[in-house]
């Protein structure tokens, strides 16, 4: 069972992975940050399993706020999501310590998969 933190500024975007992650049966709870400073705080105050967030957020970036989930709690699973395709942020982001890269066009089932 996971607790898993979505950080992304669009509110139908949170919307759309809750219910995605809410449909399977290995999550136990879902938090949602609607900017990277939420998200960081969060972090601080709770414990999660996986952090999905998304790169591309007003204020802190995406990749700014995986450099602070690190510093944080560096063994913390960080899944980037992006509109962007792969070749523009994904080496990017797992140099920075991501766990992983998905484009916000892929399947819910490749959500679900990366997550596991």
């Amino acid at each position: 069972m996971y607790k898993i933190l979505i950080a992304d500024d669009h509110p139908i975007v949170r919307r759309g992975l809750r219910q995605i992650l809410e449909e399977t049966r290995f999550v136990i709870s879902v938090d949602e940050a609607s900017n990277g400073r939420e998200a960081i705080e969060l972090v601080k105050k709770g414990k999660f399993d996986i952090v999905l967030l998304d790169i591309s957020m007003p204020g802190m970036n995406g990749l700014e706020v995986l450099e602070e989930l690190k510093k944080l709690k560096p063994s913390l699973p960080v899944l980037m999501l992006s509109i962007y395709p792969e070749e523009d942020y994904a080496v990017r982001a797992l140099k920075a310590g991501a766990s992983g890269y998905l484009t916000k066009k892929s399947a819910p089932d490749e959500l679900v998969g990366a997550i596991k």
